[in-house]
């Protein structure tokens, strides 16, 4: 916002929300919570589009692929998660010994890095 002016403000998950993304071309919000949860949200009229439940823990980090169409989601399941956007599908992409911190996805969409909680970084090439 230009202005710095508020826009609105999304509600719907029922605990702390930890993780938050935007989509590359502006058209949806992400957010991971405590409540085990990962919503998308339309930026323009903060509508709730879809719901998706799949992690057993908190999500701890969120990330919308270059191209905006899988969301990528990390959680104290000791998971990472990739969504499909249109269906709402998801797939384990990595289960690891500890809970996941965090996660980031390169530009090109081509390397993806997540770090846990024993303090290590872990980098995958991805192919959505």
């Amino acid at each position: 916002a230009e202005t710095g002016r508020l826009l609105r403000s999304l509600e719907g998950h029922t605990g702390p929300v930890y993780a938050v993304a935007v989509s590359p071309d502006g058209r949806f919000i992400v957010s991971g919570s405590w409540d085990h949860t990962v919503r998308v949200w339309e930026a323009e009229t903060g509508n709730l589009l879809r719901s998706l439940e799949g992690h057993t823990d908190r999500v701890t980090a969120v990330a919308v692929s270059p191209d905006g169409l899988t969301l990528l989601s990390a959680s104290d399941d000791r998971t990472l998660r990739a969504w499909d956007l249109e269906s709402g599908r998801s797939r384990l992409l990595f289960w690891n010994d500890a809970s996941l911190s965090s996660l980031a996805l390169s530009r090109d969409g081509r390397t993806l890095a997540c770090g846990d909680y024993a303090g290590r970084v872990w980098i995958f090439e991805w192919v959505r």
